[in-house]
């Protein structure tokens, strides 16, 4: 059986980012001793509970001026590793630049599905919406950003009728998905479903690229030059059916960077995607 032309091993290499990238322990190593830098420097509230289970957490970096527009961002580790705690060295520039910084938590597969994860986010983000204003944000402005699988859960925060959970329907005003998985049909067929378990129909339910939703928040996509075939195949298609429904994509491209390092560009202030990221949660340019 083939993908797209692929044998069943070459799709498992297209997807297998650890392996594209060898030196990732040390990226990863990096990640750690930044966010513990961070985490030093900047005033902040760890491990904010939002739900009974132990990875059900957020850590919250304040801007200095309270009532802040809020970015939350959602780790990514194929929904299966990885932790909230990596990722503190984004907040720096946000909250540099007046904008609240927000880690989000969740529980990982096969510990629990991944619909019942996506279920985690959201909670995480009403929960944020409930209890923002005495931390310092701002709950009418916010934004969600993730990489990788974190880029898939922030496509469908984006995407989500929060009505449905007795939130404004447009909780989450914008988003950002950097290296994000838009189509899981792939993912199904190869190791990474070991730890999912999703079926042929999941797979679809579950893509954003396969189920357009009625509205979506503003989205900003992003992908390395250098990641595998697949990963920027999964933006190309998915932005091009998104705009075919009129929701609102705007594309700013990583020419030089691969799937681990395309993420530290969010947090460097002098990156076009972060300048892109803190202009639309600060409002202060016209959508794309």
């Amino acid at each position: 059986m083939t993908y797209l032309g692929y044998s069943p091993a070459d799709l498992a290499a297209q997807y297998n980012l650890r392996a594209a990238v060898p030196d990732h322990p040390e990226i990863f190593l990096r990640w750690e001793r930044e966010s513990a830098d961070a985490q030093d420097r900047l005033a902040h509230d760890r491990d904010l509970v939002y739900g009974p289970l132990d990875r059900q957490r957020i850590d919250f970096f304040p801007a200095p001026k309270p009532g802040a527009p809020v970015l939350a961002f959602i780790h990514g580790g194929y929904w299966q590793s990885l932790s909230k705690d990596f990722f503190s060295f984004l907040a720096p520039a946000f909250v540099q630049a007046g904008i609240s910084f927000a880690a989000i938590g969740y529980t990982l597969c096969p510990q629990v599905s991944l619909p019942a994860l996506m279920d985690e986010v959201r909670a995480a983000l009403g929960w944020l919406y409930g209890h923002v204003r005495p931390l310092g944000g701002d709950a009418d402005r916010i934004f969600v950003a993730g990489h990788s699988a974190g880029g898939h859960l922030a496509t469908w925060m984006a995407a989500t009728d929060w009505s449905s959970f007795r939130r404004p329907a447009d909780l989450v005003k914008g988003a950002c998905s950097i290296s994000g998985i838009y189509d899981l049909v792939p993912i199904q067929m190869i190791y990474l479903n070991d730890a999912l378990g999703l079926d042929p129909d999941t797979a679809q339910r579950l893509s954003p690229q396969h189920r357009i939703p009625d509205r979506a928040a503003p989205l900003i996509c992003a992908v390395g030059g250098r990641e595998t075939d697949e990963l920027r195949r999964q933006q190309s298609d998915f932005t091009a059916a998104w705009r075919s429904e009129a929701r609102p994509v705007r594309v700013v491209d990583l020419p030089d960077r691969h799937h681990f390092d395309a993420v530290d560009t969010l947090g460097d202030p002098g990156h076009p995607l972060h300048r892109a990221v803190a202009a639309m949660v600060l409002g202060t340019e016209e959508p794309a």
